[in-house]
């Protein structure tokens, strides 16, 4: 069996420039990834033809900008992440080579061979972020237990990160003091749910 040796990272998304091919379902559903996830995200779509529903996407994100043509070279010029969602693996195949000659982060849709990373399912609430990965294998598994995990943690996650964060910024010492302080005061959080 071979483990899953991708390493969990959050972008910044916001301060880099992402491009999407693709102007069909697969488009518009990594789309809605980037855009739930990093509303102030700088994207280009292209696509030869563009959905309706992403086309009401740009009506309300600004920093989304729609070009309704064929994929152009110059499309990935100052690109940083590339999502190739065209219906034809040629042609993301053939774009992944060029975005590569470029050291651009690509993912290609349903070609976890050819991605550089995978978007995983994500929950959320308030400033907790959790990226579930199934390195490729069942992205539906992800999507489930992410609906669990939604349901589990409590609305007040936010609150106990806020005061968390304020009982970090009090507490004075160095770094490793900061890390067993909070050690301790966490570790209630789980004695108290067994």
């Amino acid at each position: 069996m071979k483990d899953n040796v991708l390493f969990p990272v959050f972008l910044k998304l916001h301060q880099l420039r992402v491009l999407v091919v693709g102007g069909g379902y697969v488009g518009w559903e990594k789309l809605q990834a980037l855009l739930t996830n990093s509303p102030l995200v700088s994207v280009d779509l292209v696509g030869t033809t563009i959905r309706k529903e992403i086309k009401l996407l740009a009506a309300k994100y600004p920093n989304l900008r729609l070009h309704e043509r064929p994929f152009d070279l110059h499309d990935l010029e100052q690109v940083e992440v590339a999502l190739l969602a065209t219906d034809s693996r040629e042609t993301n195949h053939r774009i992944r080579t060029l975005a590569k000659a470029k050291n651009i982060l690509v993912n290609v849709a349903d070609t976890p061979d050819l991605c550089d990373f995978y978007l995983g399912s994500v929950v959320k609430k308030g400033n907790l972020k959790i990226g579930i990965s199934t390195n490729g294998k069942s992205p539906t598994f992800a999507k489930r237990f992410r609906q669990v995990l939604e349901e589990v943690l409590p609305e007040e996650t936010d609150m106990v990160l806020s005061n968390l964060r304020v009982l970090r910024d009090r507490l004075k010492g160095d770094f490793e003091y900061k890390v067993n302080k909070l050690n301790e005061y966490t570790a209630s959080l789980i004695k108290e749910n067994k």
